[in-house]
């Protein structure tokens, strides 16, 4: 039975035969293991194989796992990933050292104020909806510039790019479209935001089902987890 040691280095080689297939270099590209669901010991076990970027998907499981994973707090790069309500913005803030979902302007006010002023800024990603699905968290294109506007002048957060869940597609150059449409949209806001302070240099697209069109289309940061972990299994709802 493979390792998760063996499932990271498999999925390195992912990311490498990737960027080959397309003239880019294979560091140019950064894979974050999706831990949630997974236990403390499992993110343990990834970091012991040389991994140090971890996204989380809830508030809650993402914190416990950052306290009891406390000793290795300055080795560890901590990611939230998923929704964020207005009423759990000051433990994230806290303690993440990412939100990759970003899609309203509160949340990012309430990152901004609650953000010790210990700690290095926040690194922001703005989530759109690139699909358009109604089920789908995410900023709509059209709103996109003046919510980057607006979050770039914000105190103790950095603006770092853009995010992305696009809906699921069978084929190679049907999940290529919405990956090529979130990086013709990060192209357009440096355009708009150039002259500005900011460095927008994160692309975070592609999982495990999708990652090689992620990467065809400019990817720079893979959000991976099954593909390391195996299978997850959720709570039944009570």
């Amino acid at each position: 039975m493979a390792t998760i040691a063996n499932k990271i280095q498999e999925q390195h080689g992912r990311i490498e035969k990737a960027c080959a297939a397309v003239g880019r270099p294979a560091q140019s590209v950064t894979l974050l293991v999706v831990s949630k669901t997974f236990p403390g010991s499992a993110v343990r076990e990834a970091h012991a194989a040389g991994e140090r970027r971890f996204g989380e998907n809830y508030v809650q499981e993402g914190l416990d796992k950052i306290a009891e994973l406390a000793d290795l707090r300055a080795e560890l790069e901590w990611h939230l990933i998923g929704p964020l309500q207005s009423n759990k913005t000051k433990p994230v803030a806290q303690h993440f050292d990412w939100v990759h979902s970003v899609d309203r302007l509160k949340i990012a006010q309430r990152l901004s104020e609650q953000r010790p002023p210990a700690l290095p800024p926040l690194n922001i990603c703005l989530q759109v909806n690139i699909s358009g699905e109604a089920s789908k968290s995410g900023v709509s294109a059209a709103e996109l510039p003046d919510l980057a506007q607006a979050v770039a002048a914000l105190p103790n957060l950095r603006l770092r790019g853009l995010m992305a869940v696009p809906e699921p597609a069978a084929d190679f150059e049907t999940q290529r479209q919405p990956h090529r449409a979130l990086a013709a949209l990060l192209e357009e806001l440096r355009r708009q935001l150039k002259g500005q302070d900011l460095t927008l240099d994160t692309l975070s697209m592609g999982m495990s089902a999708d990652l090689e069109a992620a990467i065809a289309e400019g990817a720079n940061m893979v959000r991976v987890g099954s593909a390391i972990f195996g299978a997850r299994t959720y709570p039944q709802a009570s």
